[in-house]
């Protein structure tokens, strides 16, 4: 099942209907970008997702990342292979030159909006995920270079990272420190070179695509402690530490002290190495440990980190999106084909397609409208991102505020239901999705790490409630509720959308009650308790406003009158499915809001030594 058919008119529509994608051109920074260009870039993308990755998404899970032992290599390094389609795909992705669409024309990229990139990684994404996560790492690690790095580094490193024939990694987790970074205890020390740089000694863990046989150098972001470092994330600072250390010409020189200890043997993505670095081990160039060099100023390691972090959140959310999509296409089409039982209507003893019954029209119809909310959410997101560079000040200032408040949504949201969607897909194939023939099952596989790397979903709600809604006193998220009570009153003046917003308004409510609730508690525990389905209500809330959003643009391309037969049937299934997402999905808000108001009371009334 490696079939796909790249959603190129669910992203136009998304880009237009709900991100205002003219206004995001007129911006100063991408004033060089037409929307032509994007829609005919993502074409493009959407042809090589479909021909060139896409075929691969199998061989990734059948075949996998190996481990090849030092003692096997020639030059006596451990080392990662990749399955040989891997390499042939990823070979004609480096002379696209697709990786380098939202980077700095200074470095060779193409300039356009971080929106466009979200789209080329869902179609990449769709294609195959853990293929795919090489170039998630690189673009974060692009990003925190562009943020933070020196001039030298930026010239030495961005040009080839932005080409692909260099990836990027982040080295955050150690055996004692995962969600909790404070813990790291890798060492940097100087060498006393007249290069300024560091010998960096440690063990890190889960480091996505941290080995591997695709390209020629990695440039390493890891972070840890200098000498005279306090306890705790205020004494991190991050280091670049390359696989290869360039020469002054820019070719690849000596190999640096960085080694892959193993790869770990996961429920999905086999086809993406995580692995476990060794740095220092071999002292084969300082004795002290790998070089690297300080980004950034010293201590400043977590902040420099999350500016990765927080784009790889929104990417990770996306990935959800991404093989919802993918198992949907395959689900509806195994809908269309399997015939079973006699539906509602149909002729006596004949076999009905299932995708005529109820049951299967409801999973398909939640997958449907899902999809569309989620994309709506975080290209809204990535939009917002974008207009944070805005010339005006109040734009700008807006824009970044709104674009934190959403990333542990867009992540959250994104891994969660994305889990949820994928196994009704898997459900929909009945028997034969729980088979490995099918494909069914690795989407689901594959899709489950999403709710758990990049910050647990757990944490990311302890963000939206202690940082993000505690931080200005709930300021954000009334101000943006607010901003939609336009599309409220738009909903409710047309009979077939009143009933959606009606629920709307009724969804804010709960997200204003729930949300007053936990800033008046002064129980720490009742706001992290609260946490989970307080963001699971916020974003299903706001889902469901993008989605009306959605549907006014739909209702106002057909009454524009110029909609042909097929046009107007694509805008009437977006009308249908934003309702259904209004009428049936909405609804939840109520009881995720008796949740969270609940209290911690009962998360702790039986003793851990009971459970």
């Amino acid at each position: 099942m490696t079939e796909y058919a790249p959603p190129l008119r669910d992203i136009r529509f998304a880009f237009e209907g709900v991100c205002d994608l003219p206004s995001l051109l007129a911006l100063d920074d991408f004033s060089h970008v037409e929307a032509d260009m994007v829609f005919a870039v993502l074409d493009e993308v959407g042809r090589f997702a479909a021909e060139v990755i896409a075929p691969t998404n199998v061989d990734g899970d059948r075949i996998g990342a190996q481990l090849i032992a030092g003692s096997d290599t020639d030059d006596g390094w451990a080392a990662v292979t990749t399955p040989e389609s891997f390499r042939a795909a990823y070979a004609k992705l480096v002379e696209s030159g697709f990786n380098a669409i939202p980077f700095e024309p200074d470095f060779g990229g193409g300039g356009f909006p971080w929106l466009v990139a979200l789209a080329v990684q869902e179609m990449f994404t769709s294609g195959n995920m853990a293929f795919s996560l090489c170039n998630l790492l690189t673009q974060g690690s692009i990003d925190a270079l562009q943020h933070h790095g020196s001039d030298e580094m930026k010239a030495t490193y961005l040009p080839k990272m932005l080409t692909g024939e260099w990836s990027g990694t982040m080295n955050l987790s150690e055996p004692q420190a995962g969600s909790d970074v404070g813990a790291v205890a890798t060492k940097a020390v100087p060498t006393g070179r007249d290069d300024g740089s560091y010998a960096i000694s440690g063990t890190k863990i889960w480091i996505t695509h941290g080995e591997q046989d695709l390209t020629d150098n990695i440039v390493h972001l890891v972070l840890a402690r200098t000498p005279d470092a306090k306890p705790g994330t205020r004494g991190i600072s991050m280091f670049l530490v390359p696989k290869f250390i360039p020469n002054d010409d820019g070719s690849l020189g000596d190999r640096n002290d960085v080694e892959v200890v193993s790869i770990e043997h996961k429920l999905g993505i086999h086809g993406s190495p995580t692995c476990v670095l060794s740095f220092g081990e071999k002292q084969n160039v300082h004795e002290a440990g790998a070089i690297g060099w300080l980004v950034g100023d010293e201590f400043t390691g977590m902040a420099n980190m999350f500016t990765m972090m927080n784009n790889a959140r929104l990417s990770v959310g996306l990935q959800g999106l991404s093989i919802a999509e993918m198992a949907y296409q395959h689900s509806l089409a195994y809908a269309h084909e399997r015939l079973q039982g006699t539906a509602p209507g149909a002729e006596r003893g004949v076999q009905s397609p299932i995708i005529d019954h109820p049951d299967v029209r409801r999973m398909l119809m939640t997958q449907r409208s899902w999809i569309d909310a989620m994309r709506y959410l975080m290209y809204f997101n990535g939009a917002m991102l974008d207009r944070s560079r805005s010339t005006d000040p109040e734009i700008a200032e807006w824009s970044e505020r709104l674009a934190a408040l959403l990333i542990p949504m867009s992540k959250s949201i994104g891994a969660d239901v994305g889990n949820e969607l994928t196994s009704i897909a898997v459900q929909i194939f009945g028997g034969m999705g729980y088979v490995e023939e099918t494909g069914a099952a690795q989407y689901l596989r594959d899709v489950r790490i999403a709710a758990i790397y990049e910050g647990t979903n757990g944490i990311q709600g302890q963000d939206l409630v202690m940082r993000k809604l505690g931080g200005d006193q709930g300021s954000t998220v009334n101000q943006f509720i607010a901003s939609f009570d336009d599309t409220v009153a738009a909903l409710a003046a047309a009979p077939a959308t009143k009933r959606f917003a009606e629920q709307l308004a009724e969804s804010f409510d709960d997200a204003r009650r729930a949300g007053d609730w936990l800033i008046a508690n002064d129980s720490t525990l009742d706001k992290l308790g609260g946490a989970t389905p307080y963001t699971r209500l916020l974003g299903t809330a706001l889902c469901g406003a993008l989605c009306g959003k959605a549907a006014l643009a739909a209702q106002a391309k057909i009454d524009g009158g110029d909609a042909s037969d097929d046009d107007q049937a694509f805008y009437d299934s977006k009308i249908v499915s934003a309702r259904f997402f209004g009428e049936q999905i909405l609804p939840s808000t109520s009881g995720l809001a008796a949740a969270v108001m609940a209290g911690a009371d009962d998360l702790f009334a039986i003793p851990a030594d009971q459970f």
